[in-house]
C-alpha cells in the first residue's frame, strides 16, 4: 500500500498556476480520502514560468523525491514538451544513478522522456496517468476504469493484467470551475484490434507519446532534442530493443495522418520493427483520424510477421489504464487481455 505519494512538475508548470486551483483541490482531497499523504516536491507549484526557465529545480525535484525513503511513489503533475532539458542535471555526473532505487513511478505524455531516463538506470516504471489529468478529473468520481488501474497500482504497487473500456469518452473542452462536477459524453469501445501478426506474443513493454519519441530524432520542436538526447544515450540501442514491445499513443495535439507517417517513418528507419515481438498503439484522443492511422499502421510497418495491436485505453483518449514497463508481458488479443509477469 501506498503510503505517501510525491507529486513533481517534470515538463509543464501548469499545476502551480491560480486557474487550476479547482482541479489541484479536487485531487488532494482524492489522495487524502484514500489515506495517502500527499507531498509537493519544492518546485512542483512554482508555475509555468519558473518551471519553464529552470530545468535544473526540476531535476532537483526528481532527484529529492528518489532519495527520500517516505516517498513510495513519484506521480507527475502533467505532461508537457520539454523535459528533455532534464537530462544534463540527471546524467552528467551520473546523478540519477547515483540515488536511484526502485519505487512507483507514473506519468504519461512528454514524461515518455523521463520513463526512458528512468530506464538507462535499470528502473521499472508505470506509464499511462497523471495527477491532473486523471486524479483531479472533474467529474464527481475518477473515470471508473481510469480509477480501477490507479487503485490497483496505489494498494498492490503493481497491475496485473489490463483489459480494454468498455467505454471511451469525449474530451473535455471546459477545464473551468463551472465544468466541476460535469460527466463527459461517452462512446461503446470495441476492444484491441490486431492489424497483423500473430494474437498472441510476449516481451518487456517500453516507449510512449509518439511525439515524444519523434523529437528524440527531429529538432522541429526544439532545436536541440536531436543533439542532447544523443549524447545521453536516451533512445536504447537497437539491440537492446529485440523481442521487446514498443507502445505507441498520439497526444492532443491529434497529428495530421501526414505527420503520423512521417513519425512512424522516422521510426522505422532506426529498424526497430525489425527485431521487436511487438506494437502497441493506444485508441487516438476522440478517435480523431481513427482509420488514418490504421491505414499508415499497416502500410508503414513491412514486416507484416509482426504484431501490431490497435486501440488501447492508454494515453490521451480517456479513460486510461496503465502499463508497467521493464515488466514480462503476455498481450493476447483472442481473449482481449495483456498478463503482466512480476
Amino acid at each position: 500500500m501506498v503510503n505517501k505519494i510525491g507529486i513533481v512538475s517534470l515538463s509543464s508548470g501548469i499545476l502551480g498556476e491560480s486557474f487550476i486551483k479547482h482541479e489541484l483541490e479536487i485531487g488532494k482531497e482524492r489522495l487524502n480520502k484514500y489515506g495517502i499523504e500527499t507531498e509537493f516536491l519544492p518546485n512542483a507549484l512554482k508555475g509555468v514560468d519558473f518551471i519553464t526557465n529552470h530545468p535544473e529545480s526540476r531535476a532537483d525535484d526528481l532527484l529529492t523525491a528518489f532519495k527520500d525513503d517516505s516517498i513510495d511513489m513519484i506521480l507527475c503533475a502533467i505532461g508537457g514538451d520539454d523535459t528533455y532539458r532534464l537530462l544534463p542535471y540527471l546524467f552528467e555526473n551520473n546523478e540519477l544513478e547515483n540515488i536511484v532505487k526502485q519505487k512507483i513511478f507514473l506519468g504519461f505524455s512528454d514524461t515518455t522522456i523521463n520513463h526512458f531516463m528512468l530506464n538507462k538506470v535499470g528502473i521499472r516504471t508505470f506509464y499511462g496517468q497523471a495527477f491532473l489529468t486523471d486524479v483531479c478529473e472533474l467529474s464527481n468520481e475518477m473515470l471508473p476504469y481510469t480509477k480501477k488501474y490507479f487503485e490497483e497500482l496505489i494498494t498492490t504497487g503493481k497491475i496485473k493484467e489490463v483489459r480494454p473500456s468498455d467505454v471511451w469518452y469525449q474530451e473535455r473542452e471546459d477545464f473551468s470551475e463551472n465544468a466541476v462536477g460535469t460527466d463527459m459524453e461517452k462512446y461503446t469501445n470495441t476492444g484491441f484490434e490486431l492489424l497483423s501478426g500473430k494474437p498472441v506474443f510476449k516481451g518487456k513493454i517500453l516507449g510512449g507519446c509518439l511525439e515524444s519519441i519523434y523529437d528524440i530524432f527531429d529538432n522541429t520542436r526544439f532545436n536541440d532534442t536531436v543533439s542532447v538526447c544523443s549524447k545521453y544515450n536516451l533512445f536504447p540501442k537497437l539491440e537492446d530493443w529485440k523481442n521487446k514491445i514498443l507502445l505507441l499513443e498520439t497526444s492532443e495535439e491529434k497529428p495530421a495522418p501526414e505527420l503520423f507517417r512521417k513519425m512512424i517513418n522516422t521510426i522505422k528507419k532506426y529498424g526497430i520493427f525489425d527485431v521487436l515481438s511487438g506494437v502497441l498503439v493506444g485508441k487516438p484522443q476522440n478517435e480523431t483520424y481513427y482509420d488514418e492511422y490504421r491505414k499508415i499502421l499497416l502500410e508503414e510497418i513491412s514486416n507484416k510477421d509482426l504484431s501490431v495491436v490497435y486501440n488501447l485505453n492508454i494515453g490521451h483518449a480517456t479513460p486510461r489504464c496503465i502499463i508497467p514497463f521493464g515488466v514480462d508481458a503476455e498481450v493476447d488479443v483472442c481473449r482481449q487481455v495483456i498478463v503482466f509477469n512480476y
